[in-house]
């Protein structure tokens, strides 16, 4: 598991600088794909910081015409068309999510891009003890997706991307004479509509297209989002799947079973054919263990905590109520009878009258704090 050894959070949880080690991930995604000179780019930005603005924009996000950080391409003819053009991009996002240095936007991008692109889906050295067999396989099935379904977005204004007879049709361009022109082309602006909300962009904003997905589609740069997560696509890093957008990972768990044991953020795919599902997952056979001692589940008792599965020791030692009555723990297949934060053993000798001592168990009784009364002579006599 990649995660805390303390308090077991995963790494897009901690407040931990990883803008370098981010970009080479984003590299080594575009290398030996269609978009490989993105790859470039990361590294000449990692060597070029821009650090003369204050605030800034996250080095990933900065337009220049040879310096173009992260995987933001802005098409235009100047490079301060691009830079207006990239800070016009970064206004229309949430403003949580802007991604400006030093805010929770920029938070924001760091934990999306550790939730949305997870190295175990692109590097099989990443992930745990894989046969011969299956590093072959995992490394076909990152060569497919490079070819097939990965892409990244290209930030423009809408009739910019011209030349195509299918676009000016969606932009309502009634001939081919008017694109870019008087008054068609401004009849076009307005009636540009993005592929997620439906709504027209408005004249003068950028719009995020995804060359997968063809020149007629476009968005709006809030709207360029997972269609599984919801969430905002990452340095603008998308996969295409029958008319979809989505993000790495959601692209992945389209195509493979995924591991709800290798860690509880980032999960490896699964690649071998034995594997076993339970609590509507799919698990590698080893990989279901108990979440605090590791020890293997298959065929023993085991709880769900918080969704991660722990075995009966485990779960005595840590997560067990103790009963009012014995103050002995409660086994988890033991019957209970619970009320707010108190617990008892669901039989006549702990769930008993606080008084005068009768069995409670399927009877009407007054509850009192941590006591329980079958009547309200007996709670009037204690409390």
């Amino acid at each position: 598991r990649k995660i805390c050894r303390n308090c077991k959070c995963g790494l897009e949880e901690h407040d931990i600088q990883m803008e370098e080690e981010a970009q080479r991930k984003v590299g080594r995604l575009f290398e030996d794909s269609r978009y490989a000179g993105v790859a470039d780019r990361i590294r000449s930005d990692m060597e070029t910081r821009l650090l003369e603005q204050q605030p800034r924009l996250s080095n990933h996000l900065i337009a220049r015409k040879n310096r173009l950080g992260g995987t933001l391409t802005v098409s235009t003819a100047e490079p301060a068309d691009g830079n207006r053009t990239a800070r016009r991009y970064i206004e229309l996002l949430p403003r949580d999510k802007q991604p400006i240095e030093g805010s929770q936007g920029a938070m924001y991008r760091r934990r999306q891009l550790a939730r949305q692109l997870p190295e175990h889906d692109q590097d099989p050295s990443r992930c745990h003890d894989l046969s011969a067999a299956e590093v072959k396989q995992m490394e076909e099935f990152v060569k497919k997706y490079k070819a097939e379904a990965l892409g990244v977005g290209d930030v423009m204004l809408p009739h910019q991307v011209g030349g195509s007879a299918a676009f000016a049709q969606a932009a309502g361009e009634a001939s081919a004479g008017e694109r870019g022109v008087g008054d068609g082309a401004a009849q076009a602006q307005r009636d540009y509509r993005c592929n997620r909300c439906k709504q027209p962009m408005q004249q003068g904003d950028p719009a995020v297209f995804a060359e997968r997905a063809g020149s007629e589609h476009l968005w709006h740069p809030g709207c360029f989002c997972c269609s599984a997560c919801d969430e905002i696509l990452v340095d603008l890093v998308y996969f295409w799947k029958r008319g979809k957008l989505y993000c790495g990972r959601h692209y992945c768990d389209t195509e493979r079973p995924r591991c709800g044991g290798c860690d509880e953020v980032w999960t490896q795919l699964i690649f071998s054919k034995e594997y076993t599902q339970a609590e509507e997952q799919n698990w590698h056979l080893k990989h279901f263990c108990c979440f605090e001692c590791d020890c293997v589940l298959a065929g023993e008792i085991y709880v769900m905590e918080q969704d991660k599965p722990v075995c009966k020791p485990c779960y005595m030692k840590k997560y067990a109520r103790s009963c009012q009555s014995c103050q002995g723990s409660i086994e988890p297949e033991a019957q209970r009878v619970t009320l707010g934060e108190f617990s008892w053993h669901a039989d006549p000798t702990c769930f008993l009258c606080s008084c005068c001592g009768i069995p409670l168990v399927g009877l009407r009784f007054l509850p009192h704090q941590a006591m329980i009364f079958c009547s309200a002579d007996c709670r009037g006599k204690v409390v």
